[in-house]
């Protein structure tokens, strides 16, 4: 609510003095009322932080960004505004244009987010006029005041929330995929945030692996940092190679096929390929064994016949065996698609998937995530489970054969298996820590067996 008052240069030595005073106020009262929410003090100090945990402790954490964000434009138009203000340029007026528009969006998330606070004080929506023209006073006062308590504290997120961590790394295979994943963290708003946490497998080469999880589970996570995309604190090898070390060398030997292509629908399915040719397979290469491998991935995936055909004009399983081909052309041993069979009916979803199937059997290590992997299950080899635990952190519920699974989960199909993990408020049963925990005491006791 301060910020241009902190800002404020004035005319004379006495108002930068009593604006001084007023935020050195407020910033106090508001470290006390963080420190009553549990929220750290010391954000109390720092403008846009401030107030976007103002926004926490009144329960409008989506309201906050917003409101942090406003005062984060307050913050650098107030700059150009003081160096210019003695100016009668149109900038300036653009300039002062822009700090009104900014204040008055200020104004309103203000009433709501003060309204959440008052709220969470169990107090009247009448102290809101105190927070518009004297808050400095109104934050000692609540923030002080021991008779000012919340009535709740803000939820905090516990990465360690009793949900038990193995810590037990998988042995680096000679000839497969093995994922030591510690942990894969963001900041998130001032906040970081653990999106995994203790996955370790190893895939062996000529497997077909089932990925599945309930939404937010951290299946694109765990992808963008088995990839390299995303990075994570962990140590993916793939045939001995550290994927992460070498990136470079070794991002020809991953393919990713996205859920949503992006070809060009006037461009044919020869110039698609070709074009993918030149992007992908690295630049030592030569023109004509880019030209034979564009030929036999033609054949291989039953494009030859409509290779001068638009794009545009393909059907959809045709359009989704241009896109797998694409990343396929330069020969991958490690092959993760995203919902492959989105938007295809039954028979021409199983057609794919076979071809996955043969693609494994090749040799490649191939993982899928899929929305409905009943229909082609008894095609998969593995079954990686991901689960939301306590601290909402993707964990890894389970991996090994499809058998093993329904034993371990006690269902008789990956729906079941999912809906058993799925949280609650997702109409699942809510039981995603209670697999964790289970399959990390697996992993222990296998490890001490060993050991």
């Amino acid at each position: 609510m301060d910020i241009m008052n902190f800002l404020d240069t004035g005319s004379t030595d006495l108002l930068d003095v009593t604006n001084m005073v007023k935020w050195l106020l407020s910033s106090l009262g508001h470290f006390m009322i963080f420190k009553k929410f549990g929220v750290r003090p010391i954000y109390a100090f720092f403008p846009v932080v401030r107030e976007y945990n103002v926004s926490v402790c009144a329960g409008k954490e989506k309201e906050g960004r917003t409101f942090a964000v406003i005062n984060a434009v307050e913050v650098l138009l107030a700059i150009p505004y003081y160096l210019l203000k003695d100016s009668n340029s149109s900038f300036f007026q653009l300039i002062e244009i822009a700090i009104l528009a900014a204040i008055l969006a200020d104004v309103l998330y203000q009433i709501r987010i003060y309204s959440g606070l008052c709220q969470a004080f169990g107090r009247s929506k009448r102290w809101l006029w105190g927070w518009f023209f004297v808050d400095e006073w109104i934050a000692i006062i609540w923030g002080f005041g021991e008779s000012f308590q919340p009535q709740k504290q803000v939820e905090k997120v516990d990465a360690d929330a009793g949900v038990k961590v193995s810590g037990v790394n998988a042995q680096v295979t000679d000839s497969g995929l093995t994922v030591n994943i510690s942990e894969r963290t963001t900041i998130d708003f001032f906040r970081k945030m653990v999106l995994l946490k203790d996955i370790h497998l190893s895939i062996p080469e000529g497997h077909m692996v089932l990925l599945l999880g309930g939404s937010g589970a951290g299946k694109t996570t765990f992808v963008n940092a088995v990839t390299g995309y995303e990075k994570a604190d962990a140590s993916i090898m793939l045939k001995e190679q550290d994927l992460y070390r070498d990136y470079k060398k070794m991002k020809y030997d991953v393919g990713f096929v996205p859920q949503q292509d992006l070809m060009r629908g006037n461009d044919t399915v020869l110039r698609t390929l070709a074009d993918a040719a030149t992007l992908r397979m690295p630049s030592g290469v030569s023109i004509f064994a880019r030209r034979k491998r564009v030929r036999d991935v033609l054949e291989e995936f039953g494009l030859a016949a409509i290779s001068s055909s638009l794009v545009e004009k393909l059907s959809g399983g045709q359009r989704k065996r241009l896109s797998i081909a694409m990343e396929f052309i330069s020969d991958p041993s490690l092959f993760i698609l995203d919902e492959p069979d989105s938007g295809l009916d039954g028979v021409v979803a199983r057609g794919l998937f076979e071809k996955l199937r043969s693609i494994a059997d090749s040799g490649k290590i191939v993982i899928v995530i899929t929305h409905t992997p009943d229909r082609v299950i008894d095609l998969f080899d593995d079954v990686i489970v991901l689960a939301k635990d306590a601290s909402r952190t993707g964990r890894l519920a389970y991996y090994g054969p499809v058998k093993e699974a329904y034993e371990f989960f006690g269902k008789d199909s990956m729906e079941d298996i999912l809906l058993s993990i799925n949280q609650t408020d997702e109409g699942g049963e809510g039981r995603g820590d209670e697999f964790v925990e289970k399959y990390a005491d697996r992993m222990l006791e296998a490890d001490r067996k060993a050991g």
